[in-house]
């Protein structure tokens, strides 16, 4: 009998503090700094710092691990994360691994059993909905720190504000959406975000997302920016393709015929109408996907 924490003791946590380690002494953190935040020795810094902690190659190789490094050592470097929140974001990584990723691989490679147990009880997998829920959250919550951290980004940000959201997979209605609980708003040149995310607060962005996976698109994330020409304009020059609708029509008809003159279009507009403001659309697989595009016109 062995238990997954076993697996996260053994696997992951030698891996994970190693690379964090190193990604927190390239950032010029001290050793002893390295150990607080760790909460390790300093001869354990040492070890990771010199290769003598065996570590796990298919850990080594996993994407979104390196992701999560990089966030992590870039947000406690910045000052933008405490070592509270980095602990969150690691706990529910900890957890995606452990609910049918690889850590859960690992644990059935232990205990075969696990895989040919055929009754209604999945260990790995106790709560889809509620752990699909808490991927979409982090994942805005995610694509909202990059916002904030891209430069430029507040003066793309429209007059009645923007809001990053991203949908579950079977989503069919904005409760299924989670985004920011008001808007994102430029104050004084600093793009603002109110609050954490939440599903079902936003009507607009989410209706625009919605109509556009019905209409066929794949995306499940969207943020909405200003339009002008150029804003078009560096979009096209960075390789997205853009569509126009029209603002005045039928939102879920609109967005259809848009798609269906450009099915892999990236983004939607709107040149404005009586009383409404033009406004770009950016569609992205994640929250994260979408911020980075935005990032590079900012």
């Amino acid at each position: 009998m062995r238990f997954v924490e076993e697996i996260v003791v053994d696997e992951f946590l030698p891996t994970f503090r190693s690379l964090l380690a190193e990604a927190l002494r390239d950032r010029d953190f001290t050793q002893a700094e390295v150990a607080d935040l760790l909460g390790i020795s300093q001869s354990a810094v040492s070890k990771y710092a010199h290769g003598e902690v065996e570590r796990n190659e298919r850990l080594l190789a996993h994407e979104g691990l390196q992701a999560l490094i990089e966030e992590l050592a870039d947000g406690l470097a910045s000052g933008e994360m405490t070592s509270v929140q980095a602990l969150i974001e690691t706990e529910v990584f900890v957890r995606e691994l452990e609910q049918g990723g690889l850590l859960a691989q690992f644990h059935e490679e232990a205990v075969p059993e696990l895989a040919e147990y055929g009754g209604e009880f999945a260990v790995h997998d106790p709560d889809s909905n509620l752990r699909e829920a808490e991927q979409t959250r982090t994942s805005v919550r995610r694509g909202l720190r990059l916002l904030e951290n891209t430069s430029g980004f507040a003066a793309l940000i429209p007059a009645v504000g923007s809001n990053l959201v991203e949908a579950l997979p079977e989503a069919d209605g904005i409760e299924d959406v989670a985004g920011v609980p008001g808007r994102i708003l430029d104050v004084k040149g600093r793009a603002t975000i109110p609050a954490d995310p939440e599903f079902g607060v936003s009507e607009h962005v989410a209706s625009v997302l919605l109509a556009a996976r019905e209409a066929g698109s794949d995306d499940r994330a969207m943020l909405n920016v200003r339009y002008d020409e150029d804003v078009i304009a560096d979009l096209e020059a960075a390789g997205y393709t853009a569509v126009s609708f029209d603002a005045e029509a039928e939102l879920d008809a609109a967005i259809a015929d848009a798609l269906d003159r450009e099915p892999d279009a990236d983004v939607l507009y709107q040149s404005g109408g009586m009383g409404i403001e033009p406004i770009s659309y950016v569609l992205g697989e994640n929250a994260s996907a979408v911020a980075e595009t935005v990032r590079e016109i900012a």
